[in-house]
């Protein structure tokens, strides 16, 4: 494939060193508004784009994929506010995009086992709730993405908790995320449940971005001929489908 990167912060610069370990071609890195003048003309030129860049361009990105015609692939975070606009207009438009919070495969297990935990705590009333996550000094967002999934998830799955707050919870319907920022940490989440007696936790720590380029990479492969708005999940739903044949 033919790739163009959008961002190359470590994110980006992990991505393409597996690309092209996989013999694909890196045509274009844009980092910043003056490649966009200088280089952006030859976005077309690409298979894929992959965005991880940041809240305040992302959307921009798409948009400027979907005027090329050039499926795009994005992890960028903080930018929930505008995805269902930007949702609809792919599907209105004939344009693809794949989107996930998380590429991490282990991650996307720890949602699944997140849901499971929420619905069976849902009947023990004496433990209180709570995520926390870690992540680089570099991440702008926070609370994370997959923060937000999780506590999205148990707000659906426990029926205890009405909305997710950040840092300081106010009312026993408030599930409270504390976001951390430090050196060298690509991604800890952590779910706890507390009662007076124990604590039980559930936890994931991501040891390198290598998880998070390869299923990127993955999903770029993946979606590169197909039209529409994809998630992880639908990959996963797709290899789980081929494997049974």
């Amino acid at each position: 494939m033919k790739i163009a990167l959008l961002g190359y912060g470590k994110m980006g610069q992990e991505i393409e060193k597996l690309a092209l370990k996989k013999k694909h071609e890196i045509i274009l890195i844009i980092d910043s508004l003056e490649d966009w003048e200088e280089e952006g003309e030859r976005l077309s030129e690409a298979d894929i784009a992959i965005d991880f860049t940041s809240p305040v361009s992302v959307v921009d990105n798409i948009y400027r994929c979907f005027d090329a015609h050039v499926p795009v692939v994005t992890g960028t975070t903080g930018w929930l506010d505008d995805l269902e606009k930007v949702r609809q207009d792919c599907i209105d438009r004939g344009e693809t995009l794949f989107f996930s919070p998380n590429f991490s495969i282990g991650v996307n297990l720890f949602f699944e086992l997140n849901r499971s935990l929420a619905s069976i705590m849902s009947k023990w009333s004496d433990y209180e709730i709570s995520i926390e996550e870690t992540h680089t000094i570099h991440k702008q967002d926070a609370p994370s993405g997959t923060a937000i999934v999780l506590a999205n998830d148990i707000i659906r799955y426990s029926e205890k908790k009405d909305k997710w707050v950040k840092e300081t919870v106010e009312n026993p319907e408030e599930l409270g995320i504390k976001s951390f920022r430090t050196d060298n940490v690509p991604g800890t989440h952590v779910v706890r449940y507390e009662s007076a007696d124990d604590t039980i936790e559930i936890v994931h720590t991501a040891k390198s971005r290598r998880g998070f380029a390869a299923g990127a990479l993955k999903a770029a492969e993946w979606v590169a001929n197909k039209k529409g708005f994809f998630e992880l999940r639908d990959l996963l739903a797709s290899q789980i489908l081929s494997s049974h044949k």
